[in-house]
C-alpha cells in the first residue's frame, strides 16, 4: 500500500487532486472512510435533504451548545462518502466574489488573488447557461465539472427576481461571471438530471486509470519520520496499517476533520496537544482556530395560489417525482429547486455584497419538516462575513472520537444587527408588486415580530447553519504564527505534508463553498506537481473597490 501521493479525503478538493495528479502520471491513493455514493438519495437532486440526514453518508457532527443561540447544538453535516460533502450538499454553485480572493491575498495567502484563481475556476467547469444570459468570457467550457441552471418554470422564481428589481436592486445574468451583485438565476452542479458531485466529475474518471485507487479506512494519524510526513496510519477492520507516500501526504478531509487529523499527528497548539498526551511535532497554534460559517434564516410566506411545490409534499407526489426521475432523469426530481438567488449589500458604503439569498418555492426546512401546512415559499437569507470565530479541538487522542466543535455563533453585536437587516430587507422584497398575486400572510417570523428585541429572540431560536464551515488550517506567510499552511498548501514546519480543502480559507467566501473548495484542489495540484500556476487573468475588467475608494 504505497503511492507517490496519499490523499486523505475523497471530497471536493481531494477528488480534484486525485484526477489532476494521476492525470500527470503520478500514482495516487485516496483514503476515504465513507462508502459508495450509488443510489437515488444522493444522485437525485431533489432528494438533497435525505443524505445529509443519514448516518450512512454523514459524520453526524454537532456543535457544542451555542451560548448566543439559546444553547442549541447545531448540526454540522460533513460528507462521509465518496465525493465528501459534494455528495450530500445542496448542489448550489457559487464561486465567491472577486473581493473575497483579493482579501485572501491581503491576509497573506500569496498567489490567491482573484486574478490568480479565476483561471482555475474556468479550467474546472463546463458551463451551461440554459439560455438565461451571462458572459461566456468569464466561464469555462471544457472542464470536468458541469454547471447548469434549472428551468425556472415555476412563476415564483421570476417573481423573486422581479421583486428584487422593484425594490431597487440590480439584476445580474450571471453571479459567477463579471457581476455577482444582484438578483438572477442560481446555478447548480447537476448534469443530465443527476447530482454532478466531485466524485462524478473527477474521482470516477481518475479511478479508471491504473495509477489511482481508493482505500477504505479511518485516517488515524500522519506518520512522521524525522520531521517529514511519510504516510498515513489508517484503521480498517479493527486493525491499524500504514499507507506509505513516496512523495507527499495531502490532507483534504474537511474543515472539521483536517485540523483533527493534524492534531492527532502532533501538529497544533502545543498546550492542547499536551492535554491529550500527544507528542508535539510542530507547535502551530492556528490549527483548529479561525473556524467560520454562514448562518441563515428561513423567511417564509404563505401563498394564495397553488403554485408552490407543496402540492407534491405527500407520499403520492413524492413517489411520482421519484418514478419520473428514476426512469427518465427529468422532471422536478432533476433540480435542487434552488433556481433563483441574490447577492446584495446591506447598506450603502459596504464594499461588496454581504447578504445572500436562496429562493425556494415551498416553505420547508433542510431536515424535510414543513413549517406550516399549505402552500408557501421562502427565502434563505444570511450575512456573508460574520466577525464571529470559533474553533475545532480534540475531545481525546482517539481517532474514533468526534472533535469538539465550537462556532461561537452570534458573538458580536454586528451579527445581530446584520440579521435584523436581513429580515427587514426580505420583508420589503416580499412586499413588492411582483409578489402581490402570490403572497399571503407571513408565516415566519410572523407579522407581529417587529421590534429589535422580538427579532433577536426569533434569530436566537431559528438561525441555522448553512453548512459552510471553513478556515481551521488557514493559509498565510511562514512568519505568521497563526497560519497553518503557506500559499502552496505546505504545512509550515513539516516536510512532505500539505492541506488542501476549505480549511485553508483565510476568510469565508461569499456564498456556498463547494466551488471554491474544488478550485483549491485544482490550483494545489499544480503546486504539488511543481508546475507554474496558470497565467493570471490580468485582462479582467475588475477594480478592487477598496483601491477605488482610497482614490476618492
Amino acid at each position: 500500500m504505497e503511492a507517490d501521493f496519499v490523499i486523505v479525503g475523497a471530497g471536493s478538493a481531494g477528488c480534484a487532486m486525485a484526477y489532476r495528479l494521476s492525470g500527470a502520471g503520478a500514482s495516487v491513493l485516496v483514503i476515504e472512510h465513507g462508502g459508495t455514493d450509488a443510489g437515488p438519495f444522493i444522485q437525485m437532486p431533489a432528494a438533497l435533504s435525505y443524505p445529509m440526514n443519514m448516518s450512512r453518508y454523514d459524520w453526524g457532527y454537532l456543535s457544542e451548545p451555542e451560548p448566543h443561540l439559546n444553547n442549541r447544538r447545531l448540526v454540522c453535516p460533513r460528507g462521509k462518502v465518496i465525493g465528501g460533502s459534494s455528495s450530500i450538499n445542496g448542489m448550489v454553485y457559487v464561486r465567491g466574489h472577486a473581493m473575497d480572493f483579493d482579501t485572501w491575498s491581503e491576509m497573506g495567502a500569496d498567489g490567491w488573488a482573484y486574478a490568480d484563481v479565476l483561471p482555475y475556476f474556468k479550467r474546472m467547469e463546463t458551463w451551461h447557461d440554459g439560455g438565461h444570459g451571462g458572459d461566456a468570457a468569464w466561464r469555462g467550457t471544457d472542464g470536468p465539472l458541469h454547471v447548469t441552471r434549472g428551468p425556472r418554470s415555476n412563476p415564483l422564481f421570476q417573481a423573486f427576481v422581479e421583486a428584487g428589481r422593484q425594490a431597487g436592486y440590480e439584476v445580474t445574468g450571471d453571479y459567477n461571471g463579471e457581476k455577482q451583485e444582484g438578483f438572477g438565476p442560481m446555478e447548480q452542479t447537476v448534469w443530465k438530471g443527476r447530482r454532478w458531485s466531485a466524485a462524478n466529475a473527477y474521482l470516477k474518471p481518475a479511478l479508471k486509470r491504473e495509477n489511482c485507487d481508493v482505500v477504505r479506512g479511518l485516517a488515524a494519524r500522519v506518520v512522521m519520520e524525522e520531521g517529514r510526513a511519510t504516510g498515513v496510519e489508517i484503521i480498517r477492520g479493527g486493525k491499524a496499517e500504514v499507507i506509505r507516500a513516496r512523495r507527499e501526504v495531502i490532507i483534504a478531509a474537511s474543515s472539521i476533520n483536517s485540523p483533527k487529523l493534524l492534531m492527532l499527528s502532533g501538529i497544533g497548539p502545543a498546550a492542547h496537544l499536551a492535554e491529550h498526551g500527544i507528542a508535539v511535532v510542530a507547535d502551530r497554534p492556528g490549527v483548529g482556530a479561525n473556524l467560520q460559517d454562514h448562518l441563515e434564516l428561513y423567511i417564509q410566506q404563505a401563498a394564495i395560489q397553488p403554485v408552490t411545490l407543496y402540492k407534491y409534499w405527500n407520499l403520492f407526489g413524492k413517489a411520482a417525482i421519484g418514478a419520473q426521475w428514476l426512469f427518465t432523469k427529468t422532471g422536478l426530481g432533476a433540480s435542487n429547486q434552488f433556481e433563483s438567488a441574490a447577492f446584495i449589500r446591506s447598506q450603502p458604503g459596504v464594499p461588496y455584497p454581504d447578504i445572500q439569498y436562496h429562493f425556494l418555492p415551498i416553505a420547508v426546512r433542510y431536515d424535510g419538516q414543513a413549517a406550516a401546512e399549505g402552500h408557501g415559499f421562502q427565502a434563505h437569507v444570511g450575512p456573508m462575513r460574520s466577525p464571529s470565530r470559533g474553533a475545532v479541538t480534540l475531545r481525546s487522542d482517539r481517532p474514533e472520537d468526534a472533535p469538539v466543535i465550537r462556532f461561537n455563533y452570534m458573538s458580536h453585536e454586528k451579527d445581530w444587527a446584520d440579521f435584523r437587516t436581513c429580515i427587514r430587507l426580505t420583508r420589503e422584497i416580499f412586499g413588492q408588486e411582483a409578489f402581490k398575486p402570490y403572497a399571503g400572510k407571513e408565516i415566519q417570523p410572523g407579522a407581529a415580530v417587529q421590534s429589535d428585541e422580538e427579532l433577536n429572540a426569533f434569530i436566537a431560536e431559528h438561525a441555522e447553519s448553512a453548512y459552510h464551515p471553513c478556515g481551521t488550517c488557514r493559509m498565510g506567510r511562514a512568519d505568521d504564527l497563526n497560519a497553518v499552511v503557506d500559499g502552496q498548501g505546505r504545512v509550515i514546519g513539516v516536510e512532505g505534508l500539505r492541506v488542501a480543502d476549505s480549511s485553508i480559507f483565510p476568510q469565508i467566501t461569499n456564498g456556498n463553498l463547494n466551488a471554491p473548495s474544488i478550485m483549491v484542489g485544482e490550483k494545489m495540484s499544480d503546486h504539488i506537481l511543481g508546475r507554474d500556476p496558470l497565467p493570471r487573468a490580468n485582462d479582467i475588467p475588475w477594480i478592487n473597490p477598496r483601491w477605488e475608494a482610497s482614490q476618492r
